[in-house]
């Protein structure tokens, strides 16, 4: 390459020599050696201790979708089971923009004032383009995130049907183990198809806002039939006339129920999660329903029901792994993929195929 600046009629200019092109990576950096993956007897050991880093990366050893986790994660989850079942389950659930993470901010710090230790997980909508998630309910618990004897994990819905995590129910069994005795699930928040969560819990609250339905909310099967309780927030200010006409509203709805086979009657209440108003008042009514449930023998009867239930659950998700697992069904569902894109086979036919050929050579 010619350098005209080396030229004599240059004689006066001085110019240095370039240096090397340096390194992309600095090759004074010491990597971090890759943490050791944990036993299962070194998870069970610091989940027993209510150690929250164990325990935080143990529910996301339940959570992977890796194969080889799964058998760690079993093994796990086998050793927490006698230490489990001594907490209250309460499921929250409601509209979007209803309330929900900051009415556990105040939830959360009342129950907290009796004692004992909180395990709050909330479940985030999954994007169906992406499929990631923001994660973002935690920002809304500011007192409750900071609080010594309260656990907040956030996991993403990943598709699953019902509004909960398809290891929440795991996830429960690995708090209980590791001394929470209260258990608050926040659900997703997409409306009335949302009921899985009222398989996995005690109690199941139901937050709703004035002005969202009138008696005929009260004859659409669904979420509301599930509800133990409903609330209506945001009864503050000049919204408390609306709410009031609300809670008037939904107590008429409940009336079209018939009583569930726990035998307790569903109450309407109002509050303000952002101004702690009508707080204690909720917590009384679940107190009650606890109390009833328990004298009644329907507490342990609904426990046993949802261990079959999840058993059931457990199948299908076995069935489900060792279908779409299979590295020959792969390869089918590829090709019949195409077929039905091109509109050469009919959509029923292909996974009729799929499905003769797995049970066929099982």
């Amino acid at each position: 390459m010619e350098h005209p600046e080396n030229d004599e009629q240059y004689a006066g200019l001085t110019v240095n020599k370039g240096i090397a092109q340096p390194p992309i990576v600095n090759p004074y950096m010491k990597r971090k050696p890759r943490r050791r993956q944990l036993t299962a007897a070194e998870y069970v050991d610091g989940i027993l201790k209510g150690n929250i880093t164990v325990l935080g990366q143990a529910v996301t050893l339940v959570e992977s979708q890796n194969p080889d986790h799964y058998a760690l994660a079993q093994e796990v989850i086998e050793k927490c089971l006698p230490h489990a079942g001594r907490s209250v389950r309460i499921g929250i659930t409601g509209v979007p923009g209803a309330g929900k993470s900051t009415s556990i901010d105040a939830f959360g710090l009342h129950v907290l004032k009796d004692g004992g230790k909180l395990a709050v997980l909330a479940i985030d909508p999954s994007s169906e383009r992406s499929n990631g998630s923001i994660l973002g309910d935690k920002t809304r618990m500011e007192k409750l995130s900071v609080h010594p004897d309260a656990f907040i994990r956030p996991s993403p819905s990943a598709g699953s049907l019902g509004g909960v995590a398809r290891k929440t129910r795991e996830t429960i069994v690995l708090c209980e183990a590791a001394g929470f005795d209260k258990i608050f699930v926040e659900t997703v928040g997409v409306g009335q198809s949302e009921t899985a969560v009222h398989s996995m819990v005690d109690f199941f609250l139901l937050i709703q806002l004035a002005g969202t339905g009138d008696e005929l909310q009260g004859i659409k099967r669904g979420i509301m039939e599930m509800a133990d309780g409903i609330v209506i927030n945001k009864a503050d200010g000049d919204n408390i006339d609306r709410a009031r006409l609300a809670q008037a509203q939904f107590r008429n709805a409940l009336h079209l129920f018939p009583l569930p086979p726990s035998g307790w009657t569903p109450e309407v209440l109002t509050y303000s999660g952002y101004y702690e108003i009508g707080i204690p008042e909720v917590w009384d009514m679940i107190y009650r329903y606890f109390d009833f449930v328990k004298k009644n023998g329907y507490f342990e009867e609904k426990r046993r029901q949802q261990e079959k239930y999840w058993m059931y659950e457990s199948i299908n998700e076995h069935l489900k792994a060792h279908f779409y697992n299979n590295p020959v069904i792969e390869e089918m569902l590829a090709a019949k993929q195409k077929l039905v894109l091109e509109a050469k086979q009919s959509s029923f036919m292909a996974a009729a195929d799929v499905l003769n050929y797995y049970f066929s050579n099982k």
